[in-house]
């Protein structure tokens, strides 16, 4: 039975900004039916209308935007029923900024050509406009499994007739596909759709966060991805592989009482085969020492991920951005809400939308209607979900922002970069004791390789390790050049992960590096409620926004799904400071936390 959300008119937060209680109710009501139904495009109740409905209206607000048609889920099953393309700003101060060449007609008509190319048919689909750029969301590459599969389905079920390629006839399915060029041409028609729509959107990076280069089940690859293209299809791509854990990761989170500080992924696990692979010219100017990605806590390696993310975003006026997972609906959510909320702070995007009303969008959009199976996530334990928005308060700081400059407008080669330390940074020092159970060995070789690709650096390359700066000009655009690239490989298998135990719980890893995280920004205490910089007199108005949203979520997920500590918290910490943020914009639920 669903909790009775009481009517308030309003309520103040404890970042000091002005809730209004319909808009907290709203909220709960969405995670209260998110929680117990897993969106279907074909299944639609009037509530899912509703949320529908909602989307559009908040989508609306800042942007003219045309419909990608998926009615009855034609296109994908579990994408939305209605897909929104943002086509430009409608504020009045930005009338004069970007405009889409896109014609919703033919885009409409690539997503139903392209979508056999991806996992589970979740085609490449823009979710976020920033700056004129799409950001963009998908599964990865269908192997030849599924592809063969769902080619002899559409066949059987169309009539014998199969318009997903247009007016080319039906390929022929291979007896050996390492003996014939049949497969070699399917996937070229496939896939050469999927890099169609790719160009269409003029999406240039691949962001791949998958740990593995194929996903393998019973021994069979499942899925592809572009990095192992063999017929480098995509190499006119720059393609990062940037692996993060899955889902089944967050087990471990939720164990550990929900606290990612000091919780680091085992890398030697047999199937994790994918190094972190970066081009050069997205590492000069982060700070960030990657050989040692490995030894990083959750909490390092989803800020530096979100740096990196921000920082390729800002590099190119002109190019787009996309990020999958395997499905794209665990980890790819992950990260378009966090961008979404790290840009909306800093009021790049959705600029009208109060904390409530992004925070609505962004579950419903990017979460619940993409598909993300919270009803089974929660009954695993694996909250990646919750983690998403109580990792917020790790994104305050300035440096995690993309407006370096007072103006809204962009200017070439405006590169993402750290900057010396704020007030706020000033504010959010804190000494902690990071020990050292959870540093991974950092012997790593680094290889450097040509790999073909649109982007390519000059001869002056930058060393990671000596520091030493890249020239001036160190990268430009080429058709039919390649990208010098960074690879990192894995370290010793026999050098295994120490598991950490659950009395670790509050306490850090160590860093040796100059950049775990950031030099003086403050970790979460020993509470995983906590927030850092909470003590900071005058909190900027990025933090403000982001505690806010953060303050209001807490609130909404106590009232209903409430959290379940695998190990009693001291002084029921965890329970007490939830109440807090319940009562704190007006919502008492009757889920207690256990």
């Amino acid at each position: 039975m669903m909790a009775a959300f009481p009517s308030v008119s309003g309520s103040l937060t404890a970042s000091g900004l002005m809730i209004s209680g319909r808009k907290t109710e709203e909220i709960a009501d969405l995670i209260d039916l998110f929680s117990k139904t897993q969106y279907r495009a074909k299944e639609v109740t009037p509530r899912v209308e509703t949320i529908e409905k909602r989307c559009l209206e908040l989508f609306g607000r800042d942007y003219k935007y045309s419909v990608i048609h998926n009615a009855n889920g034609e296109v994908c099953g579990h994408y939305p029923r209605q897909m929104v393309f943002l086509e430009y700003e409608c504020a009045e101060l930005r009338k004069d900024g970007f405009e889409s060449t896109v014609q919703i007609t033919k885009l409409q008509d690539l997503v139903n050509r392209s979508k056999m190319a991806r996992c589970r048919g979740r085609f490449v689909c823009p979710v976020i406009l920033y700056n004129g750029k799409h950001i963009c969301r998908s599964s990865t590459l269908a192997g030849w499994g599924e592809l063969y599969g769902r080619t002899g389905y559409n066949y059987i079920f169309s009539g014998g007739i199969d318009d997903t390629w247009g007016a080319e006839s039906e390929p022929e399915v291979p007896e050996d596909d390492s003996a014939s060029n049949g497969d070699s041409q399917l996937f070229d028609k496939v896939r050469g759709l999927d890099i169609k729509l790719l160009r269409y959107l003029s999406v240039r990076y691949i962001c791949d966060l998958m740990v593995e280069n194929k996903k393998v089940k019973f021994g069979l690859n499942v899925t592809s991805s572009e990095k192992v293209d063999k017929a480098q299809r995509y190499a006119d791509f720059t393609l990062l592989s940037v692996p993060y854990p899955g889902c089944e990761f967050f087990k471990d989170y939720k164990d550990r009482d929900y606290t990612a500080e000091g919780l680091v992924f085992n890398w030697n696990q047999d199937f994790v085969d994918a190094p972190l692979t970066i081009p050069v010219c997205f590492t000069k100017n982060l700070n960030i020492d990657w050989s040692r990605y490995q030894s990083w806590d959750l909490v390092q390696q989803t800020q530096n991920y979100l740096k990196l993310l921000l920082h390729i975003i800002n590099s190119d006026d002109e190019s787009g951005l996309l990020v999958h997972c395997i499905s794209g609906w665990d980890r790819t959510p992950l990260f378009v809400s966090l961008l979404r909320l790290s840009l909306w702070a800093d009021g790049a995007v959705h600029a009208s939308l109060e904390p409530a009303e992004i925070l609505y969008l962004t579950i419903a959009y990017d979460w619940f209607l993409f598909g993300h199976m919270l009803p089974d996530r929660l009954s695993k334990g694996e909250e990646i979900f919750f983690f998403c928005f109580n990792f917020l308060k790790h994104i305050v700081s300035e440096k995690f922002s993309a407006m370096k400059k007072p103006s809204f407008h962009r200017r070439k080669n405006s590169h993402f970069k750290d900057t010396d330390f704020t007030v706020d940074d000033l504010c959010q020092l804190k000494s902690r004791d990071r020990g050292s159970v959870t540093s991974l060995s950092s012997d790593f070789s680094l290889i450097t390789e040509d790999v073909g690709g649109a982007t390519y650096l000059t001869n002056d390359a930058v060393d990671l390790f000596s520091g030493q700066p890249l020239a001036a000009s160190s990268w430009r655009k080429g058709q039919n050049s390649s990208p010098q690239t960074v690879l990192w490989n894995r370290p010793n298998p026999l050098q295994e992960r120490l598991a950490h135990p659950l009395s670790q719980e509050a306490k850090s890893s160590s860093s040796s590096s100059s950049n775990q995280s950031e030099p003086g920004f403050t970790r979460a205490g020993s509470s995983p409620m906590s927030v850092p910089g909470r003590s900071c007199p005058s909190p900027s108005e990025r933090q403000a926004r982001l505690e806010t949203v953060r303050e209001v979520f807490l609130a909404a997920y106590s009232s209903t799904v409430g959290l379940k500590s695998s190990v009693p918290s001291p002084s029921g910490a965890i329970s007490g400071l939830l109440e807090q943020f319940a009562r704190g914009v007006g919502l008492r639920g009757t889920n207690s936390i256990v």
